[in-house]
């Protein structure tokens, strides 16, 4: 058995492999594989609890770096206290590869297990954390495709189950097999994998050529006064700069440079005046809107209920005003909403800074958009890209094109603003829509249905998206499918643990062990 101290060190090393993988990879994506066959190779002929610990240590690394951002104007607590959180589930991991080693196609059953404790960690508490998931790390290459099939849960499955195969072939030739070539044969299957998902880009719908309607979208990244959780300090600078973004496409669009739009797309908090109780940013807001003689899609932060807020999306039309909205349905906890405020108190004084909470909205963000028959926006704010129902949600409510409205200024030049725009991009392809993506301050960008970035700004620099996108109203797989894939895969993978575990048990038992054979040899040698 390897030493303790050297699993450690090999799945710790998996970590920051895993963490070179996410945005802004490039080829480096194909690293998650690697990352997955290490963490396999770490704990074999482990028992159940250090294996555990293998494997949180591990993704304790990759969380560290993964979430730094967390951390980047608050100190280390907060980002500390997120990756352990994270991690900890992690916990469950080590144990259920050592379980599954024990059954016939373990590395099926370890991806599927890996996919299972993804769907709990995407759930709870506190409504889940989704924003890890080894999905995420592939938003373009072989594995994207899967999203049009079984969303991020199978594009998860289809890395995993790369790396385990790849760790299965390892585990034949060390037990010196290389003669009978099974090793070969193993690897063999793990290449099937990505070649599939090259395959399955024959499926994904680019949008052109189908005849599909089109609309002509602008996106406006108006950028704030400076960096930080006090960007918006300066309030009004912030919708000067996005009013002022629109103005000049107008100008733009009046000298015949370019097209005019159907709907421009202004990002999160490019609004934090409540422009319902606020005459002056009002104004400024009808100003944009008269000037490009469109609908602009604001971020606003709106007063009420009570003394709480409300993180919401308005719909403003030229001439009349404020129309449809939608209201944030998952604000972030600890960043929108403090949950047992008490309670954490008792650990940082933090928590006071966040004043004001957030309330949940109850609506579905489709949005009509009068003048275009099949112009309905599906909105998402920020960190609602990250979870399925609330992006699927849209897109069962009739949703032709996604928007994502944004905030990344109070995360600097961190890696969040690309790891976000990749969710987008898959998003993208999942469900077979144009996405457009709005940042204060970066990244911004207008996407295809096949993924694509058309257009896209740099971070903190204003910048104006004009193009042409497909309307789709066609579903994809996973689209119609929803949640099914996940749930098929998460109980397959845990009803794998639980036999393989009450399996082995009645091996131990003495009875058992007179009924089977004295032997009572480990089978995992075999199913390698």
């Amino acid at each position: 058995m390897r030493r303790l101290w050297m699993a450690l060190l090999l799945a710790a090393g998996a970590g920051v492999l895993l963490a070179l993988a996410f945005p802004p990879a490039g080829l480096e994506r194909a690293l998650a594989v690697a990352a997955v066959a290490l963490y396999a190779i770490s704990v074999e002929h482990r028992r159940a609890r250090s294996a555990a610990l293998v494997t949180f240590v591990g993704q304790l690394v990759f969380m560290l770096l993964h979430v730094k951002w967390a951390g980047e104007f608050l100190g280390w607590l907060p980002w500390v206290a997120l990756a352990v959180w994270q991690a900890s589930y992690y916990l469950l991991l080590g144990p259920a590869i050592v379980a599954v080693r024990r059954l016939r196609g373990w590395p099926v059953w370890a991806a599927a297990a890996w996919v299972a404790i993804e769907a709990f960690q995407a759930r709870w508490p506190f409504g889940g954390f989704p924003w890890t998931r080894l999905g995420f790390s592939q938003d373009a290459g072989p594995y994207t495709p899967f999203a049009a099939y079984g969303g991020v849960p199978l594009m998860s499955f289809a890395v995993a189950l790369t790396g385990f195969l790849i760790a299965a072939a390892w585990f034949r030739w060390r037990a010196g097999e290389a003669a009978d070539r099974e090793w070969l044969r193993r690897l063999g299957y793990a290449a099937a994998v990505p070649v599939i998902g090259l395959a399955g880009w024959l499926g994904v719908p680019s949008g052109e050529g189908e005849g599909a309607p089109e609309a002509v979208v602008a996106v406006i990244q108006g950028n704030v006064p400076r960096a930080g959780l006090d960007f918006n300090a300066q309030r009004r600078a912030v919708l000067d700069n996005h009013v002022k973004q629109t103005l000049e496409l107008a100008a733009a669009v009046g000298r015949g440079d370019k097209p005019a739009p159907d709907i421009v797309l202004w990002p999160e908090n490019s609004s934090d005046i409540d422009p319902y109780r606020n005459a002056d940013a009002a104004s400024e807001i009808q100003q944009a809107a008269d000037a490009i003689n469109a609908p602009i899609l604001v971020g606003a932060v709106v007063d009420g209920p009570g003394e709480n807020v409300r993180n919401m999306g308005i719909l403003w039309l030229p001439q009349t005003g404020p129309d449809q909205t939608y209201v944030k349905r998952h604000p972030v906890p600890f960043a929108e909403y403090m949950p047992a405020r008490a309670f954490f108190r008792t650990f940082t004084s933090l928590v006071d800074l966040l004043r004001t909470d957030f309330v949940a909205g109850d609506r579905v963000g489709t949005i009509d958009v009068p003048g275009h028959e099949k112009l309905v926006l599906g909105d998402v704010i920020c960190f609602e890209v990250a979870y399925d129902g609330l992006v699927a949600d849209v897109v069962d409510g009739g949703a032709t094109i996604i928007t994502v409205q944004t905030n990344n200024a109070t995360f600097g030049y961190t890696n969040e603003a690309p790891q976000q725009l990749a969710m987008a991009r898959i998003r993208a392809v999942e469900h077979g829509r144009s996405v457009l993506s709005a940042s204060t301050s970066g990244i911004s960008a207008i996407i295809t249905p096949d993924g694509a970035i058309v257009q896209r700004t740099g971070i903190f620099e204003p910048g104006i998206l004009v193009a042409s996108v497909p309307l789709r109203t066609a579903s994809t797989l996973a689209s119609e499918l929803r949640w099914w894939p996940e749930l098929v895969i998460s109980v397959g993978g845990v009803l794998a643990v639980g036999w393989s575990v009450v399996g082995y048990r009645r091996k131990q038992h003495p009875r058992a062990k007179v009924a089977t054979g004295a032997s009572g040899g480990s089978t995992s040698g075999a199913l390698d």
